[in-house]
This record gives C-alpha cells, structure tokens and sequence, in this order.
C-alpha cells in the first residue's frame, strides 16, 4: 500500500535539502544545476566560436575537445576529478566542486557543438552584408551572427539543459547530496524506495516539463 507519510515527514529534507541545496549539508540539485547551466553555455559559446576560427591552433584544441569529451562518459569525468586532480594539486576538494567542475567541462562540450551548428545556420549573406556594412568580424559575431544564432539554438539548448538537470543524480556517486542522494539517505532508514523514488521521479518530471513549456513560449516570442 502506497505510504506517503514518509514524505511528508521528509519533506524539509528531500526538497530543502535535496531539491533547493539549503541546510547542513553542501548539496542540492538546483544549486549545481543552475550554475553548471550557465558556467557550462558560456564556455560552449568560446569552444563553439573558436571550432569556427580560422586559424588551425585555436579550432584543433577545440575540436579535439569536444571529440574527446563527447566520446567518454559524464561518471568517468567525475571520477577523474574526484580521484586524480586531488591528487595532482595536493589539495581536497569538495563534493560540490567536483560535481560542478565535471558537469561544466562535460557539458561545455554540448553546448559548443549546439553553438557551431547554430553560428553555421545563419545564411551567408547575413555575415556579408554586416561586413558590407563596415562591421569587423568581431562585431558581426556580436551583433548579426549570434543574436539570429541564439533563435535556431534553443530547442537544441533547452534539451542539453534538460539532460544536465536530469544527469545531475550522477553526482550522488561521490557523496553529493542532491535529490537523489537524498532519497537515498532517507530511504537507508525507512526502506520505503517506492514512494521515495517516485516522489523524486515526479519532482524531475515538473522541473523537466516546465523547462519545456518556458523555452516554447521563449521560442515563440523569437519567432
């Protein structure tokens, strides 16, 4: 029989804690999410520039980075930095920073690709008249190129955003409180899984949907 009292007796803990990242413990989805989204575009936008650059010793680095990290796995990239940077730098690092440094530089990968294919949509003759018009290449990037590029990336950005907000649960595997982990920790204690974890499976499925529907209208209002 489906007990939800052990959710709402765990509540505070499952979405303070777990969901939001505010309490005792240095986790939270959202507070890795959030930042990883963001950190991790703006690095895709230089990576996904610089594949497009002219010259050979900026677009290799970058092509070859995005190669090597879409070809491993998220969990691997996390255990490289959990295991090996410590060890490298002589210095601890958290949960949280490895769980965000690996999210950032895995999914900057992503999000590079996804800017190159949308720099590359824009019609040539958008990036001639620009420089018809006197503008250096920086400025027609800035300007011209990014701005109608930004419109043909947002489906594919809303679903990269979707994966990493849903890839998060990955970051349990090292200790990090998330949502997941969290369900874990209470579910270590009251062996209720099944109303745990479709707590957890709706509270991804809101978050996920509702990305959805903003980026549509977003996407409307575009168009």
């Amino acid at each position: 029989m489906l007990d939800l009292a052990v959710i709402v007796n765990n509540f505070t803990f499952l979405v303070v804690q777990g969901l939001l990242g505010l309490g005792g413990f240095t986790g939270g989805t959202l507070r890795l999410a959030i930042p990883a989204i963001v950190l991790g575009f703006v690095l895709g936008i230089f990576i996904g520039i610089a594949r497009l650059a002219r010259a050979w010793w900026i677009s290799v680095p970058a092509t070859l980075y995005v190669e090597f990290f879409r070809g491993v796995p998220l969990v691997m990239v996390i255990f490289w930095i959990w295991f090996i940077i410590p060890q490298l730098l002589r210095l601890p690092i958290p949960e949280y920073g490895v769980a965000l440094t690996a999210f950032v530089i895995f999914e900057a990968a992503y999000f590079g690709e996804i800017v190159r294919a949308g720099i590359q949509s824009v019609p040539r003759g958008q990036v001639e008249a620009a420089t018809a018009l006197g503008l250096t290449r920086a400025q027609s990037m800035r300007y011209v190129v990014l701005p109608q590029a930004i419109r043909n990336m947002v489906p594919s950005l809303v679903t990269q955003m979707i994966v990493l907000f849903k890839d998060t649960s990955l970051a349990s595997i090292i200790g990090y409180v998330d949502l997941t982990k969290a369900a874990q920790i209470v579910n270590n204690r009251e062996i209720r899984p099944f109303e745990l974890y479709l707590f957890i499976a709706v509270v991804y499925f809101i978050f996920t949907y509702s990305m959805s529907r903003i980026a549509g209208r977003f996407e409307r209002r575009l168009a």
